[in-house]
């Protein structure tokens, strides 16, 4: 019997349980070990809460999580609970698919401000991320300025913009809805270093923008290249141009009669965060792309900010006993190999890139690997020898079975329009899994 360990709940690390189900049948016990108490980790707390589609992922995952060979190791903390020495004693193989969950820090003067905040904290404060539920951004100000040209840029942008009927069918948390519903905030401006061309918008979050009800979205055209050019692009970025340019197309004489300001500011890197003691304003640079890179050009200028939300990329976590890439901001793995018996997968093998299904056949390649170094069987405890260190350590383990019974929970406490209310506290879904 093969033992394997993955950390992280999340689709690569459900991606991985799967591919080795297939690989070797009964022959594999599988653990998936989660710091919280609930899995899916970028499903449940990364996905926009209106986008439910999207979500619904979550089905196939389970579909791996009711195998028998298949347990869901919840609220057991790899690092501090258990070391990763311990795991590598105890499984044949140990895979970390802990995702990439810290914001890359903005790197300008000023960012330590108060209401600045990266997009893994801010999205996690209005997905019910534990570690985030008490942000409490203040939304009371006129501008918010959204930096980053990719999707979670958008997905902020929007649910900062929506109205309460917008928000019907998602499964935004109720402290975040009603901060939003107070909110005074009247201009979003999203912030790019590069231009039109350099965007990673892919054409269905950007045209989910032009149909808000309370803003039509604001494209300067003197920043958009000769329409000739986008033959060029690849055809997803070329979709997503051509939004850009109808939104430059929108008559003024239709944005005077909306409450909100939503506008694209190209060709400006940010140089700093103005205020004492809270944000007030950014520093930018003008810039321009030579070899496709922003290249500044001596001209500053500020934009008024109330609110920052930095949407640039995120880091993997360290763990103690796992050599770190610091630079790459992910472990140091040669194709996933990290040491003997240790792999990573996913975001924490190359970084925050591609999508949810580009960690399927991350997945299967690192099980792959798996066979390759692990030929026959092994001989280790496996989940026998966890589960003694875990009842030695007293500690609180939760289930599938368990989850199971904290996921009803949140749909019975849902609004009228939600499918689920999340339990945004720890101590709150142990409860509800009826641990005592």
């Amino acid at each position: 019997m093969r033992h394997i360990a993955i950390v992280g709940s999340g689709p690569a690390g459900y991606y991985t349980a799967e591919a080795a189900q297939k690989q070797w049948g009964d022959d594999v016990l599988i653990d998936i070990f989660d710091m919280l108490p609930v899995p899916y980790g970028l499903i449940r707390f990364g996905v926009a809460p209106d986008h439910q589609s999207i979500k619904g992922v979550t089905r196939r995952y389970e579909q791996t999580a009711l195998a028998d060979n298949v347990r869901f190791v919840g609220n057991v903390k790899v690092g501090s609970d258990v070391s990763i020495a311990e795991l590598r004693e105890l499984y044949d193989a140990v895979v970390l698919a802990t995702g990439a969950p810290r914001d890359r820090d903005i790197g300008v003067p000023g960012d330590h401000l108060k209401n600045v905040f990266g997009s893994a904290a801010f999205v996690g404060w209005y997905n019910g991320h534990p570690e985030f539920a008490a942000l409490d951004p203040d939304l009371s100000g006129h501008t918010a300025v959204v930096i980053g040209m990719g999707n979670v840029a958008l997905d902020v942008t929007r649910i900062l913009a929506k109205t309460r009927d917008e928000f019907a069918g998602s499964d935004i948390v109720a402290h975040a809805l009603e901060g939003l519903m107070a909110s005074k905030i009247r201009r979003i401006v999203i912030l790019g270093r590069r231009g039109p061309h350099q965007i990673m918008m892919t054409p269905k979050e950007l045209g989910e923008l032009g149909h808000l009800s309370r803003t039509a979205p604001s494209v300067d055209p003197r920043d958009l290249p000769e329409e000739a050019e986008d033959a060029l692009l690849e055809p997803g970025i070329r979709k997503s141009v051509t939004h850009l340019r109808s939104f430059a197309a929108i008559p003024e004489s239709h944005r005077a009669d909306l409450p909100l300001e939503v506008e694209f500011d190209f060709f400006g890197a940010p140089r700093g965060l103005l205020g004492e003691g809270k944000v007030r304003a950014i520093a930018v640079e003008r810039t321009r792309i030579e070899a496709g890179r922003a290249v500044g050009t001596g001209e500053f200028y500020e934009i008024p900010a109330d609110l920052v939300v930095s949407c640039i990329g995120y880091q993997t976590s360290p763990i103690e006993g796992v050599p770190f890439d610091d630079r790459a901001g992910r472990f140091a793995n040669d194709a996933g190999r990290i040491l003997p018996g240790l792999y990573c997968v996913g975001w924490a093998r190359r970084g925050p890139s591609g999508t949810i299904g580009t960690n399927r056949p991350d997945g299967f390649g690192v099980v792959e690997m798996i066979a390759e170094d692990l030929p026959h069987a092994g001989r280790k405890a496996g989940r026998a020898g966890f589960d003694e260190l875990a009842a030695a350590r007293k500690l609180d383990v939760v289930s599938f079975d368990d989850w199971k019974k904290i996921e009803q929970a949140e749909e019975q406490r849902a609004r009228d329009d939600s499918p689920r209310e999340k339990f945004v506290d720890v101590e709150e879904m142990i409860r509800a899994s009826g641990h005592d």
